[in-house]
């Protein structure tokens, strides 16, 4: 280009001759032709492309945001442009966010928020006395008296304390130090920047991060980004989805022949699976680590969230404490929770935490570091974290309307829970087992032979099948329970279970063949009468060449 640019310089009239001595018409002649074949020339290949990127980002997979959900975006926008489907609209049902499906913010929390973020609402008596003593409260702790500074790395002081403050209020008096608190951007932020301190070493020696299966899939993307060794333990689905620690012990022998397994990561209640812990599972669980000498992770993000009278919520701090000092002082143990879940459901606003406990002052060190890497987490955040550690209490003026509201939101959940379960029990191939809490139904679906061959003969997962079939047919979006990992041969979907009741009804009812559903019939099941047709449309639309979510290699 440079050297087409000077050619064109050269002289200042079409037969002035040039430096060279030619005429300036013989220089553009060849500048034009160095021009044209400079596009053949200039072609090269991108510096990044899926050979050369990183692997590790590559081998990512999350199947709650798959291509079943872009499947959903596609017929919602089809339906948009009055394209004719057998429903009017697509039931979101894959993804754990509440108030998305209906379910109303807490008063108090956004009351709080809103004095935070627009501090001139402080003067208005449209808002109560205690909403604006909290809100005031957060703004005396952030610099300039406004959540759009920075916070410290491991978050404001002050909400530190209060999450230190609900943590001992929680366990019975079991202490908690603010200095062990860390403020995150949701739960997930927390597990994956813990992850990251505790991956390391190469070959054999390669850290080994053991996870429930079912499990949640940030769980394996994160291993997958780290370039960990997943160690996968099974829940027992006969027994309603419990942790037995003879299984731990087999996953963790056979992981040693690979590896060495280091962490092992806890989802109690279970998501996808909704079993909440005994008090008698969480010790052996403990006791295991301790033998084993593992870091726990303790995904308590669903704590709020506990339906079954038979049931009921027990940290693995509290536990951990109240099982002497040889296990309180010694097993390493990080606990996350979040605003996303419980009955604030608040996703959008990314708040979460982090309390670790017995880690090595110098190992602290370097965490304060990896979270100062990223300056802080949002302080809106933040701040919705502190109502959900810091509520009403009796006394304050708005303490009756949050119990109500509180008291509402969970007795809906508990109700939504008992329909899912019955409602799925009634559908022939579909068996729930009881949802003790959480927010989420994994039923196990029951799918024709030849709807599977279908499926397979197309390197389609069955369930995968089964789920973009239930999308194209009712509207229903689920994610398939190969997305989370499951025993060979059994299949599987999730099912978030917030929104309205109505909604389940309807969402069950589709699925029960009486209302024209085919999706587990083996004899009307479109699928079984074409199945190479059938399959190679879903692969198609699935995107048959997208690695992960759907596939089996």
């Amino acid at each position: 280009m440079q050297r087409a640019a000077a050619l064109v310089r050269r002289g200042c009239c079409p037969r002035t001759p040039g430096p060279w001595g030619r005429s300036q018409s013989s220089a553009a002649a060849e500048a034009s032709a160095v021009l044209k074949v400079r596009p053949e020339r200039s072609r090269r290949e991108r510096i990044l492309t899926l050979e050369s990127m990183n692997p590790q980002v590559k081998a990512v997979e999350y199947a709650v945001r798959g291509p079943i959900v872009l499947k959903a975006v596609e017929i919602e926008l089809e339906l948009q442009r009055g394209i004719k489907k057998p429903f009017t609209e697509v039931i979101r049902a894959n993804i754990g966010d509440a108030q998305a499906m209906g379910q109303q913010p807490i008063t108090f929390l956004r009351q709080v928020m809103a004095l935070c973020t627009y501090p001139n609402l402080l003067d208005s008596p449209s808002f109560p006395e205690d909403a604006k003593k909290r809100a005031r409260r957060i703004l005396q702790a952030c610099g300039g008296n406004s959540l759009g500074s920075y916070s410290a790395s491991q978050g404001v002081n002050c909400i530190r304390e209060d999450v230190a403050a609900y943590i001992t209020r929680r366990d019975g008096g079991v202490p908690a130090d603010p200095d062990n608190i860390y403020l995150t951007t949701g739960a997930s932020d927390g597990i994956s920047t813990i992850l990251k301190i505790l991956v390391s070493g190469g070959g054999k020696s390669r850290t080994g991060v053991m996870i429930p299966i079912p499990q949640y899939p940030l769980y394996s993307a994160v291993i997958s980004e780290l370039d960990a060794i997943q160690v996968n333990y099974y829940l027992d689905e006969e027994n309603c989805w419990a942790l037995n620690v003879n299984e731990l012990r087999r996953a963790v022998q056979e992981a040693k022949d690979h590896c060495d397994p280091k962490v092992l990561c806890i989802i109690n209640p279970g998501n996808p699976t909704g079993q909440v812990q005994s008090r008698k599972c969480i010790e052996d669980v403990i006791h295991f680590a301790w033998e084993e000498k593992l870091f726990l992770l303790a995904d308590e993000v669903y704590q709020d969230n506990v339906y079954s009278p038979d049931c009921k919520f027990h940290s693995f701090k509290k536990v951990l404490y109240e099982m002497g000092p040889e296990y309180s002082s010694n097993v390493e143990l990080a606990s996350f929770h979040s605003t996303s879940k419980g009955y604030m459901g608040e996703c959008g606003y990314r708040g979460g935490y982090m309390e670790v406990i017995n880690l090595h002052p110098e190992i602290k060190g370097q965490l304060v570091k990896l979270l100062s890497v990223r300056l802080c987490p949002p302080v809106s955040g933040q701040a919705a974290m502190d109502i959900v550690v810091n509520p009403p209490v009796p006394g304050e003026e708005s303490f009756e309307q949050f119990r109500r509201e509180k008291e509402s939101v969970l007795g809906n959940l508990a109700k939504k829970a008992k329909l899912t379960e019955d409602l799925f029990n009634q559908v022939p191939g579909i068996h729930c087992n009881p949802l003790q809490g959480a927010m989420y139904a994994f039923p196990r679906i029951f799918i024709p032979s030849k709807a599977v061959e279908a499926a397979q003969a197309h390197k389609m997962a069955p369930d995968m099948f089964y789920c973009m079939k239930l999308l194209e047919e009712t509207g229903i979006c689920v994610v398939p329970g190969s997305g989370f990992g499951q025993r060979e041969g059994t299949y599987h979907f999730s099912k978030q279970r917030p929104g309205a009741q109505e909604l389940i009804q309807k969402s069950a009812e589709m699925m029960h063949p009486k209302h024209g559903s085919s999706l587990l019939s083996g004899t009307h099941c479109t699928a079984c009468a074409d199945p190479a047709g059938m399959a190679a449309r879903v692969a198609e639309r699935a995107g048959a060449a997208q690695p992960g979510f759907t596939h089996q290699e």
